[in-house]
């Protein structure tokens, strides 16, 4: 492995030994070898350590200490970080074939900041629930995510030396700032769309635990980038997006 690889992906724990294998698997069978895979881990006691140093991955790489929490975890995998661009995997998400790296690295280059794709949602025992119920743009735009977190942050592959840190005053959608952050400090035509599934996001996360919390959080932030008028109406919208949704099931 150089000592600067194409992608850095980061992976956060703390006590995810029943979620963690799946993860590891899935970057193990990557076709594309030019990353490096850092585990950031918030003090595990359960075996997860053990997982993630067990040997042969050379390119592994775990750091364990307490933390602040996820996005103080994800902060820290950026400092440590060294690839070109970063990709946020955390435990019990898996890359949805192997050779999904190999896409985002025909994707890379000097004139590409963000690399985007789709993502299915899967459950514990890893069976697929479906898609996510936003799409991906065919153009990814600061604008786009007035409509909500169109790209899942794990599909979301940034450029390392652009990227921000995320903001703790978040405690369940700093991952939403943060995409529109990147947004805002590149351009669509930086952003390239993989028009692929991507990511298998397991649905049992820190933000599906805490639904109105990470909602109240989205509202505030969507206010503070999108301005408050615009917000409530686009929320009314939501709504009967919502209630769609619901009817259709019945």
């Amino acid at each position: 492995m150089s000592n600067n690889p194409l992608f850095s992906i980061i992976t956060i724990t703390f006590n995810a030994a029943g979620e963690l294998p799946p993860t590891l698997a899935s970057v193990d069978a990557q076709s594309c070898t030019d990353y490096e895979h850092l585990i950031i881990d918030g003090a595990s006691t359960d075996g997860t350590l053990e997982l993630a140093e067990a040997p042969g991955n050379t390119r592994r790489h775990t750091f364990s200490e307490p933390d602040h929490g996820l996005y103080d975890a994800m902060n820290k995998g950026l400092r440590k970080a060294r690839g070109t661009y970063v990709i946020f995997l955390n435990a019990g998400d898996t890359f949805s074939s192997p050779r999904t790296l190999e896409a985002y690295a025909g994707a890379a280059g000097p004139d590409t900041d963000i690399i985007y794709a789709d993502t299915r949602l899967v459950d514990a025992a890893r069976n697929v629930i479906g898609p996510r119920h936003l799409s991906v743009p065919e153009a990814l735009t600061f604008r786009s995510f007035a409509r909500g977190m169109l790209v899942c942050h794990q599909a979301f592959a940034m450029r390392r030396e652009k990227a921000p840190a995320y903001d703790l005053a978040y405690r369940f959608s700093a991952d939403y700032d943060w995409c529109l952050r990147c947004l805002k400090i590149t351009t669509p035509a930086r952003c390239r769309n993989l028009h692929m599934v991507a990511i298998d996001y397991l649905t049992d996360g820190l933000t599906d635990r805490n639904h109105k919390a990470s909602l109240k959080e989205r509202y505030h932030i969507m206010c503070r980038h999108f301005g408050t008028i615009p917000t409530i109406l686009r929320h009314a919208g939501f709504l009967l997006r919502a209630l769609r949704r619901r009817l259709s099931r019945h």
